[in-house]
């Protein structure tokens, strides 16, 4: 009896809720947004959406996406997700150039700043490596299949950064650390030279992001922290939970423990914008350089019930900041899957403001893209915020498992390598 409800839960899990992503090209040429397994992209220059071209086997994906991002060149877009796929595309033709099989799922990809090599992480904590030579001339390569990098031994890996100037690829995990390794001249052969550990987070880490030399982490016990990579050097940490609770004005309650969902700097500035989950708006946060502080600049409520943004991007030539809010796979739905993108202007000044739909660039024809549709039902927004909250508390908080339980799971992983 014990095993029936066991593996009814197990079946139950297999359709993992998925938060939706955004990611904006750094000239602002595109927007790509996923929600589940599908991929969604709008050409900004052409005003129209974009058809993907992936000659593998049909679908882009299979499975849900988890990772989407641009490579600082523009030429570049790397998706990824629990299909155990990282699949390479060009910016100009959105042809894919490349599918790597990953042996596990994968949360988190990396591009280095020249384009050479894209980095991706496993749930088990291994980050592989692919050489990218030969590219950038568009042609479609024949798959490549990643070389071992680095391990975190067992641990989810969360975040991957190469830093600005390409020495180093930080790794962030679920065992509350940063682990910033040089990056190798010959990576294939893997890296071996550890330059420091970040260590001071007492939850799960679940973004990094670069403000000149320094790193931002946000994480699930409610802080941004500000590190020193060279030395591993606590710099200073910024408490979010008492704000948040603040503007929400829940004076009846204690502030609670929140999850930084989001980190996105602001080009040529000191500037930080911060997502919180269950908390419907932006923090701003400025970094002093020369104190080595952070400090919470602006707090930008968005109007409405439900927008509780899931995932953001800036552009580094409009300095716009795009946000989704939205899941895949909600309970009790058919719907694959919802999102909802909103645009902030001007929002490192004090004349910030949230774009009406017919001033976001693209206006209802991006929106239909992107969304699937105009509007969405404040109701399904709400339904999916908490759906991402229990996903993610269920993915990075630590589980304490029977030995019965735990035996079941090794009989029926689904991760297990396959044979080639």
């Amino acid at each position: 009896m014990e095993e029936t409800h066991i593996e009814d839960a197990e079946i139950q899990s297999k359709l993992e809720v998925a938060p939706a992503l955004i990611s904006v090209h750094p000239s602002q040429k595109s927007v790509a947004v996923s929600v589940g397994s599908d991929l969604r992209v709008f050409d900004l220059i052409e005003n129209c959406s974009v058809t993907l071209v992936d000659e593998s086997d049909g679908s882009s994906h299979k499975d849900s996406i988890r990772a989407i991002r641009y490579a600082a060149t523009g030429k570049l877009f790397v998706s990824a997700g629990d299909d155990k796929l990282v699949k390479i595309w060009s910016t100009e033709s959105w042809t894919c150039l490349n599918t790597i099989c990953s042996e596990k799922r994968v949360p988190a990809v990396a591009i280095s700043s020249d384009d050479s090599h894209v980095c991706y992480a496993d749930k088990f904590g291994v980050v592989w490596v692919v050489e990218l030579d030969g590219i950038l001339e568009g042609k479609v390569l024949p798959s490549k299949k990643g070389a071992q990098l680095l391990s975190h031994y067992c641990s989810i890996i969360t975040s991957l950064e190469f830093s600005p100037n390409g020495q180093y690829i930080l790794s962030a995990d679920r065992d509350f650390k940063i682990r910033v390794t040089v990056f190798p001249k010959k990576p294939l052969e893997g890296a071996h030279e550890i330059q420091s550990f970040c260590l001071g987070h007492t939850e799960f880490i679940t973004c990094t992001a670069f403000v000149s030399e320094y790193l931002m982490s946000g994480s699930g016990d409610s802080t941004v922290r500000l590190w020193d990579i060279t030395s591993g050097s606590l710099l200073d940490t910024c408490e979010v939970s008492t704000v948040a609770g603040h503007v929400e004005s829940n004076e009846s309650e204690t502030p609670t423990q929140v999850t930084v969902t989001d980190i996105c700097t602001i080009p040529n500035s000191s500037l930080a914008a911060v997502t919180v989950q269950s908390f419907q708006g932006i923090f701003l946060l400025s970094c002093d350089m020369a104190a080595h502080t952070l400090s919470i600049t602006k707090v930008i409520k968005i109007p409405g019930e439900s927008f509780i943004p899931t995932s953001i991007s800036v552009s580094a030539s409009t300095r716009l900041l795009w946000m989704v809010s939205g899941a895949s796979n909600l309970p009790g739905s058919n719907h694959p899957g919802f999102s909802r993108v909103q645009v902030i202007s001007c929002i490192e000044t004090e004349s910030s403001s949230i774009l009406g739909d017919e001033h976001i660039p693209g206006g209802t024809k991006l929106l239909e893209q992107l969304q699937g549709k105009v509007s969405i039902e404040e109701s399904v927004m709400s339904a999916a915020a908490e759906a991402v909250r229990a996903a993610m508390s269920s993915l990075l908080m630590k589980k304490q498992y029977s030995d019965e339980k735990r035996e079941f799971r090794k009989r029926t992983r689904n991760d297990k390598k396959t044979t080639q």
